[in-house]
């Protein structure tokens, strides 16, 4: 069974619909990018527009703003296209957000060939976020580099410089397959 999102005849009550538009490009060709660079040139590479960005990132909005081997930032536009049912910005936002930068963060650590994936994400939410709040901005760093585990952490701000959430991370590292 598919669950309708509006009714063949919308409540007037509900104002006219608003939309947002979504674009993005081949996922593939930046992970084919990535096996012949380094994290951190695979994401200067996608900061600089010589390879697209994740489609994730384009869905929810979000860019590079700076990168550094260990650490990275990046930078997110909130809407109410982003709210859930009770009028405030979706924790999952803000949660992809942060295990966006922990990754990112142990990406810029690694040599061509290898790759990661997150093990584990412990998030903290300490404050509610709106459209009002942003955009905002997410830092992450790694704690401590592995060759078969990696830690980082990840916190995110508002447009104020108000701390709304923080995680640590726990990332799996390991060779990139053979295809």
């Amino acid at each position: 069974m598919t669950a309708e999102l509006t009714t063949p005849t919308t409540p007037a009550s509900w104002g006219p619909p608003r939309t947002r538009t979504v674009e993005w490009h081949d996922p593939l060709v930046t992970a084919a990018g990535a096996l012949e660079r380094s994290g951190l040139e695979t994401m200067q590479a996608i900061r600089d527009g010589v390879l697209p960005p994740p489609p994730i990132a384009k869905l929810v909005q979000m860019g590079i703003t700076a990168l550094e081997e260990g650490r990275v930032e990046f930078t997110c536009d909130v809407d109410e296209s982003v709210y859930n049912p009770i009028g405030v910005v979706h924790g999952g936002l803000v949660c992809t957000m942060l295990d966006t930068v922990a990754g990112c963060a142990v990406h810029t650590t690694l040599p061509a060939g290898v790759a990661y994936t997150s093990i584990e994400l412990k998030v903290s939410y300490l404050r509610a976020v709106h459209a009002s709040s942003g955009p905002l901005t997410a830092i992450g760093r790694v704690v401590k580099p592995g060759r078969r585990v990696a830690f980082a952490e990840g916190e995110v701000l508002d447009a104020a410089g108000t701390t709304v959430a923080t995680a640590s991370s726990s990332l799996l590292v390991f060779p990139v397959p053979a295809s």
